[in-house]
């Protein structure tokens, strides 16, 4: 197949085109800058020159294409929720080159959208449409287009890592360097779900491959790993203190990322599993925590 694929020059996309490349796919990525037509040229893609900000551009890429992968988001938690309705205009752009087709559109979206509402481990089958998570309008942008008989299939990724990145915690590590001191909440006993880049990128193929249309995949190779478990690696790594906050100093210690410091995450990976074989490899998250070179400032 030749496959469109939002996001190519990133994290995962960097991951998923070697893969996709390895199983005769042909590669058209999105970029918007010379540098990023460079690495794709390299990597053995073509190139569709485009950005968020436009979505007639992915538009053209999914006409172009027989599927589409989307990984591309605006991280920008200054303006999430701007950025969750860009990327709900995106999805729907895309839809509407693939109406009347069978060409399967595989978007992206976050563990915690499948969380049930009395709690426990997100579930693929679990969403819920009130959810006050804004990263909800990307799922509620696919199912529009499911119900108009486009195949959309649905990635929710957890903290996606190696050594180098680690999703919410490369922002975690930066605001425990400005606030002094590696924190948690309580007793820590909240959890994050996680998988390494590499596993997540063979899931986006096997969901491409021998995914089903209006399906979610969660891509948790680990149900959850306790926030006191990463501070402790944080702390370790960075020369700082552990220490134990109550509520009332969320803030002060968590910065911008108050929001997330107690929240649970865990997921579940059973159903996928079951249905596509996925079978996670990569190192642990806590490994590649320990593996980080902490002597360099986070990316965030």
């Amino acid at each position: 197949m030749r496959v469109f694929l939002t996001g190519a020059t990133g994290f995962i996309g960097s991951h998923i085109i070697p893969q996709l490349l390895d199983r005769g796919h042909q590669v058209l990525g999105l970029t918007r800058s010379e540098a990023g037509a460079s690495q794709l040229e390299e990597a053995g893609a073509e190139v569709l020159r485009g950005d968020l900000e436009r979505p007639e551009t992915l538009a053209r890429g999914a006409a172009a294409a027989d599927a589409v992968i989307h990984c591309a988001f605006d991280h920008n938690f200054e303006t999430f929720f701007e950025n969750t309705k860009k990327d709900e205009r995106n999805i729907a752009a895309m839809g509407e080159s693939l109406e009347g087709t069978q060409k399967p559109l595989l978007i992206t979206s976050g563990v915690g959208i499948g969380t049930p509402l009395n709690g426990g481990a997100a579930t693929e089958d679990v969403l819920n449409p009130r959810h006050a998570n804004p990263r909800i309008a990307t799922e509620l942008a696919g199912a529009a287009l499911i119900a108009r008989r486009i195949d959309v299939r649905t990635v929710r990724l957890p903290q996606v890592h190696d050594a180098t990145k680690a999703g919410l915690i490369t922002p975690l590590i930066a605001e425990a360097r400005r606030s002094g001191a590696a924190a948690y909440v309580g007793e820590g006993q909240t959890r994050w779900s996680a998988a390494h880049v590499s596993d997540v990128a063979k899931l986006y193929i096997l969901a491409l491959e021998k995914g089903e249309p209006g399906a979610r995949y969660n891509a948790s190779a680990e149900e959850g790993v306790t926030i006191r478990a990463i501070a402790e690696t944080i702390a370790k790594g960075c020369g700082l203190p552990l220490r134990s906050i109550g509520t009332g100093e969320v803030d002060r210690y968590f910065g911008w990322m108050a929001p997330f410091a107690g929240l649970d995450m865990t997921a579940s990976n059973a159903w996928t599993v079951a249905r596509l074989g996925w079978t996670p490899t990569g190192p642990e998250l806590l490994a590649d925590l320990g593996a980080m070179d902490y002597s360099a400032p986070s990316e965030t």
